[in-house]
């Protein structure tokens, strides 16, 4: 295992860190507002090319769960240089496609090697003073969320003025300019023992045991970037049909309502850490489902589509948060595991998201879209719910067996 020197993460530096999680995860969504374009140039029908989405997101998830948890057992600034190096082939690779399939294997890959932002989140975590911790978590992931939600803007107009194959060179980059940075600032884990790998493997599965919140929170996530992902490509599909039929820089431009609802999710956290965790579960878990029965009102309505928009990012990326900050203060010598298990789940949730919102769109259109959208945060208010009522329910019977016999 690794254990780290006592030289922090200074303010200054956390700003360089929340930029590296934005550009690194930013890699996977780019392809987003841009998937009839890229359809058409291999000659792949719009609804075909938006399974692409879900192989760069599984591709983040399978590095999440098999590379990131070595966060806790190697060091930190080798492994995530490793990581960087390798997206910038993938992303050059990506550029360079002759194919679809060779497209589609370069972004299977590009996903794997982009999950170095889980490997920058633990880091920045390790190395900050406990009462500031959560701050500068937060603004980690406050850039993690902006890049999500900007990279649709930036590759539509990119596309547009350039095309499709100049936004991966531009990427390539900006990920190699970052390898640079982020040597010069992370420092070198202390290494006190072998790294075990089949051993931090295990202990994940025996974390997801023992500790229940890290198992509701994961479920949480997974349901919350579904719904998430189904809007984003099912959005992309319905904007570049009938009625609407905009041009991938016009769909690209809605990443900025998403944006403004992520810049929201800071307050999330305050209250979080106020002990109403439970509170915001519920509430913004009912504020997710209510935006998408907004937008299935609204699909061709363009005020309606962004309110909607709006409340759904405010909604998931507040989740996030919430999630977060319980997650973080389980223990603080297996961040990294935790970190795979909760980003893991979030990204198994975004491929089956974008799957069912391809397939729905294909057969039902904006509505079909709607309907697996919203399905899921029902499906994590009723199961939220019914855990306050079994809490309930136990603490009842606690207090009766205390009651003496008369």
């Amino acid at each position: 295992m690794t254990s780290s020197t006592s030289q922090q993460v200074t303010g200054r530096q956390v700003y360089l860190f929340a930029l590296a999680a934005a550009i690194m995860v930013a890699n996977i969504y780019y392809s987003q507002p841009l998937l009839a374009v890229i359809g058409r140039s291999f000659g792949v029908e719009p609804a075909n090319a938006g399974y692409m989405v879900t192989l760069t997101q599984l591709g983040y998830g399978l590095g999440v769960l098999f590379i990131v948890p070595l966060g806790d057992g190697v060091d930190r600034r080798k492994l995530a240089s490793y990581m960087l190096a390798a997206c910038v082939v993938t992303l050059v690779g990506t550029a360079l496609s002759p194919t679809f399939l060779t497209f589609a294997v370069m972004q299977l890959l590009m996903g794997m090697t982009a999950c170095a932002t889980m490997v920058v989140i633990p880091y920045v975590a390790s190395r900050s003073p406990e009462e500031v911790r959560g701050r500068r978590v937060g603004m980690v992931i406050t850039g993690l969320l902006l890049g999500i939600l900007l990279a649709r803007t930036v590759s539509g107009l990119v596309a547009e003025l350039v095309g499709w194959r100049w936004m991966y060179v531009f990427a390539a980059m900006g990920v190699a300019t970052l390898w640079f940075g982020l040597r010069r600032t992370m420092v070198s884990d202390v290494q006190t023992a072998p790294v075990h790998y089949l051993g931090l493997m295990r202990s994940i599965v025996a974390l997801f045991r023992e500790e229940r919140a890290v198992r509701h929170r994961s479920f949480y996530c997974l349901l919350g970037m579904g719904s998430f992902s189904a809007l984003w490509t099912g959005l992309t599909l319905h904007l570049a049909s009938a009625p609407y039929h905009f041009s991938s820089a016009t769909i690209g431009l809605f990443g900025l309502v998403g944006a403004a609802g992520a810049l929201s999710a800071g307050y999330a956290g305050r209250l979080a850490d106020r002990g109403l965790v439970s509170l915001l579960t519920g509430g913004l878990a009912t504020m997710l489902a209510a935006s998408w029965l907004l937008m299935a009102v609204g699909g061709h309505s363009i005020p309606l589509l962004i309110a909607g928009i709006l409340t759904l990012d405010v909604a998931a990326m507040g989740l996030q948060v919430v999630h977060q900050s319980v997650l973080y203060k389980l223990t603080t010598n297996a961040q990294s595991r935790i970190t795979s298990i909760f980003v893991t789940s979030g990204f198994v949730g975004m491929p089956i998201g974008s799957a069912l919102s391809s397939l729905a769109f294909a057969h039902l259109g904006w509505q079909g879209v709607c309907i697996v959208g919203g399905g899921m945060p029902v499906l994590l208010l009723l199961h939220w719910l019914w855990t306050r009522i079994r809490r309930r329910e136990t603490s009842d019977e606690r207090s009766l067996r205390s009651v003496p016999d008369s």
